[in-house]
Formats: C-alpha cells, sequence, structure tokens
C-alpha cells in the first residue's frame, strides 16, 4: 500500500491564497439591530454557553436568482425568515450548510479555522443539490463583517467559540422538481461551550444496522440537512438504549464502517498505526478529519485510509490490537468513543494517549496556544 497522500479536491482547493480579511471587510454593509439583546440577555448568554440555542443580534445575507446572480449583500439583523408555504425547500428539501467556528485568542483577536475548506466543500455540496456557488470571496468576507458585527459575542475560554452557521436553501414559491431559481445565503452564530457537557470522558456508540444516512450516487459526500434527518430515527432509538451516537455502516454488505450520525472516525492500533474510512463519495469529507491526517502525517504517524471492518474492529479491540477509537467533527472537535456496541458485542475502550494529544494540539492551534505549522489559521479581527 503507497504512504503518499495525494491530496483530494477539497483539500487541494484549502491550500490557495485567499484573501485577508481587511481586503474583503465591508463587502456585506452593516445595517445595525435596533433591538440588540439586553445587557441582562447577553449576559445570561455568555455565563451559560450551551451549543446552538442562543444566537448573536445579526446575520449575514444574499441573495441569488437565475437572472442575476448575487446580490443584496449585508449584515442585517437576527431575526425570522419570511417564507411562504411553496418555498422550495419545505419541500424538496434543497438546502446545504457548513460549520465553523470564530475563536478568541488571548490577545483579543478573533481567527477561524481552515475557512477555504469550508468554502470549497459548501461548493461541492451546492453542486450536489443543484444550488448555485458561493463565490470564496463572498463566503470569507460574510465570515468577516458579520464576525466584526457581533464581535462581542465571540467568547473566551478554553473549549469556547462563536459557532458559525453558513446555510444556503432555495427560496422560490413553487412547487414543480426543479431547480429553485431563487437562493438564500444566510450566516448565523451560536455563542458555545464545549459540545459534550460531561467533558472529554468518551462517549458511548451504538453501531446501528437496517439504516442508512446515505448510500452510493446519493448525498453522502455532501453536507445537506437530508443526510442528518436520515440519522435521526436511529439515533432516537440509540437514544432510548443510553448511546450518544450511532455508528453507520455501508450500504450493501452492512460490513464495513462509515461515519457517526455527524462524525468522521478513527482507529488508533495499538502499534500507533492510524485509521480512518475511506472516502467513497458516501461519507462526509470532514475538515477536521483532514486535519488530522495532515497533522499525523507530518509527525510521521502513519495513517491509513481504507476500508474498516466491523467485525475486525471489534476482534482488535479484544485482542488489544486496537487501542483507541474517537471520532472527529467541527462542533464536537475530537471526542474519544470509550464504547460501541449493537445486539452482537459490547465492548469498551479507554480514553486514549493518542487521542488526547491530537486533541491538545488541535485545539492548541486552533486557540493559539501553539504555532500553526500549517497556515490553517485565518484572522477575522
Amino acid at each position: 500500500m503507497s504512504t503518499t497522500h495525494v491530496p483530494t479536491e477539497l483539500e487541494a482547493l484549502s491550500e490557495l491564497e485567499i484573501s485577508t480579511a481587511e481586503e474583503l471587510a465591508g463587502r456585506f454593509p452593516l445595517t445595525p439591530n435596533e433591538n440588540p439583546a439586553s445587557q441582562a440577555d447577553y449576559e445570561q448568554v455568555m455565563s451559560e454557553l450551551t451549543f446552538g440555542n442562543k444566537f448573536t443580534d445579526h446575520m449575514a445575507h444574499m441573495r441569488w436568482t437565475k437572472e442575476e446572480g448575487w446580490s443584496e449583500r449585508g449584515i442585517i439583523p437576527y431575526g425570522p425568515l419570511a417564507l411562504t408555504p411553496g418555498a422550495a425547500v419545505l419541500h424538496y428539501s434543497q438546502s446545504v450548510f457548513e460549520g465553523i467556528k470564530a475563536y478568541r485568542h488571548a490577545d483579543g483577536s478573533i481567527w477561524t479555522f481552515r475557512p477555504a475548506y469550508n468554502a470549497a466543500r459548501l461548493n461541492h455540496s451546492a453542486s450536489r443539490l443543484a444550488l448555485p456557488k458561493v463565490d470564496r470571496d463572498d463566503f470569507l468576507a460574510s465570515l468577516v463583517d458579520y464576525v466584526r458585527a457581533d464581535e462581542k459575542w465571540v467568547p473566551t475560554g478554553d473549549g469556547t467559540s462563536l459557532y458559525l452557521r453558513p446555510l444556503l436553501f432555495a427560496s422560490e414559491e413553487f412547487l414543480g422538481v426543479h431547480a429553485s431559481s431563487v437562493v438564500d445565503y444566510y450566516v448565523i452564530g451560536s455563542p458555545s461551550g464545549p459540545y459534550f457537557t460531561s467533558g472529554f470522558t468518551g462517549v458511548a456508540i451504538w453501531v446501528v444496522k437496517g439504516y442508512h444516512r446515505a448510500g452510493p450516487g446519493g448525498t453522502g459526500s455532501a453536507k445537506c440537512g437530508g443526510n442528518y434527518a436520515a440519522s435521526l430515527m436511529p439515533q432516537l432509538q440509540a437514544a432510548e438504549k443510553g448511546f450518544s451516537q450511532v455508528c453507520f455502516l455501508d450500504t450493501y454488505e452492512e460490513k464495513y464502517l462509515e461515519e457517526l450520525g455527524g462524525m468522521n472516525m478513527f482507529v488508533v492500533m495499538a502499534d500507533g498505526t492510524v485509521r480512518t474510512p475511506e472516502l467513497t463519495g458516501v461519507i462526509l469529507e470532514g475538515g477536521t478529519r483532514s486535519a488530522i491526517c495532515k497533522m499525523l502525517r507530518s509527525q510521521g504517524t502513519p495513517v491509513r485510509e481504507e476500508m474498516i471492518a466491523l467485525d475486525e474492529l471489534v476482534a482488535g479491540i479484544h485482542s488489544g490490537e486496537v487501542a483507541e477509537v474517537f471520532a472527529c467533527g467541527t462542533a464536537a472537535v475530537v471526542t474519544p468513543i470509550t464504547r460501541l456496541a449493537n445486539d452482537d458485542f459490547d465492548v469498551e475502550l479507554p480514553v486514549g494517549e493518542t487521542t488526547k494529544r491530537i486533541h491538545k494540539q488541535l485545539t492548541d492551534i486552533q486557540m493559539g496556544y501553539a504555532q500553526d505549522p500549517f497556515g490553517w489559521m485565518y484572522r477575522l479581527v
């Protein structure tokens, strides 16, 4: 097996030179919110950080039409959207989104992580859902101008961030099945604490059979709402059994690992080799997954992207050949998996040192505690 990694299209696009925040600032003009959150409400939100429950005073917006392309760029007050019941997104789920974070560093500056990767993946997803692509400078500028408008909402402290949610959806009023001729783009933000409130203690995962979040030729590699909707029923069933999330298996044989409902997976072998399910077009090409692979390879750690059989994994956990399993994603960053189970097995693992080290190295870069040798961080403010 070759050890040479060929960058994926998204990785290659993320390495291209991008405009600075100063070059882009002002592309989305600010319309101030005349009724922002009260000081008391603001202080309560910032002192009780959760994930995705509270939102800031503003949002970025622009609109695309088939006739005019993208226009109406602006930072506008956060609030309800004016959609009719005939809006295409409500009927045909023509919608994609991204997840990215703004981090406040010790000197007060605000940064984000690999935004060019998110821009490239948003456009990959948009293409699969027959939505218009977003110019990379527009994507970056929407983050810059939005965060600058709501800078005070970026929290301070380990594990905290302003979670940013760019989204793109079909807003044309029609009931015919065709690509929408009107599309809206927004960026909203939620001041957030750690994704898993139990901390870095590990999660229990139910390996589901009979359900699949996506299939070959489908939308698995796109970050679209339908994939997540497909994961909710088995996740509810797993929660009833006491599990945090589900792990999906391949469509045809239900033999190989794919991903969790919202995160990619890694397996750490006892010999130090790190494995992760290969990109088959069914699973999401996670930005955190990509960063971990690059970081480990730069340190000389063997990383294998390959098919991982569930039976082999379970046997390896029993024998000790498999030392650790963890999941990763933008929201959770890195999360140890300390229990894997379904109707046929139930195995436990420790929170391993490799998992801890990867989590620390990655979050130290994001928070500005360590040097960024890869040029991943992008200054917003």
